[in-house]
């Protein structure tokens, strides 16, 4: 899952930073409006986190301009205002949540959890559901029809990322930046092989390939198999 953070505060955002990295989250910080405005607008995230208080746009401002570009990127607002109308103007502007400074990070994470819902096909808890699979974020298990798979945890990561983007074409660069990262040292072809080995291993016999390959672009994860082609 992949969220923005725009926290002026650079010790702050550096932490955070670190919190959501060491609970599986791939993480892009920026430190003003201007240039969190500019990467919501232009990258796809799952969730952007957003102070209110920041310099040159406020994240207000950013939500506004989020809603009407017409994201529907869920939206966590930070802010050390408290008073009710402060909240009803968050809210009223297309925020999702509104969280007060100074927070527990675990009533963070779980904020994050809960708004990480509204962006994958979820069966309840921390769970998501596409086609025959059940992939559980909390034990990191994966089922088909059932029965347990054993992935590793790239292909773990992989699979998540498919499930939370069905029937949607994903570029290999995709791919790197949501899995390994934007500063990952990536030899060769990392996503082909894994995509090689998620196949072998979520695949049925018979059957259609669950992930197609568009030449010369990416792969499409299928929740039908019927509904793909095999690659």
């Amino acid at each position: 899952m992949r969220i923005l953070l725009v926290e002026d505060e650079v010790r702050l955002a550096s932490a955070l930073k670190q919190l959501l990295k060491e609970h599986q989250y791939a993480v892009d910080v920026a430190h003003d409006g201007e240039t969190g405005c500019d990467l919501a607008l232009t990258d796809s995230y799952d969730l952007a986190i957003l102070d209110i208080m920041l310099p040159k746009m406020s994240g207000l401002d950013i939500l506004r301009a989020m809603r009407k570009a017409g994201l529907q990127t869920p939206v966590l607002l930070l802010t050390a205002k408290d008073t009710v109308e402060d909240r009803v103007t968050g809210l009223d502007a297309g925020a999702d949540d509104y969280l007060v400074k100074p927070f527990d990070n675990k009533e963070l994470l779980a904020r994050v959890r809960a708004l990480s819902r509204r962006t994958g096909q979820i069966a309840g808890g921390d769970a998501i559901e596409a086609g025959p699979f059940r992939l559980d974020l909390n034990t990191r298990t994966v089922t088909r029809n059932g029965e347990p798979l054993a992935l590793t945890a790239k292909e773990f990561q992989l699979l998540e990322l498919f499930m939370r983007n069905p029937n949607k074409v994903l570029s290999k660069e995709v791919i790197l930046d949501r899995v390994w990262g934007p500063d990952a040292d990536v030899i060769g072809n990392a996503v082909e092989n894994y995509v090689h080995f998620l196949r072998k291993k979520i695949d049925e016999p018979d059957l259609p390939s669950y992930i197609t390959t568009v030449r010369g672009v990416g792969y499409m994860f299928h929740p039908d198999p019927a509904a793909g082609r095999k690659a």
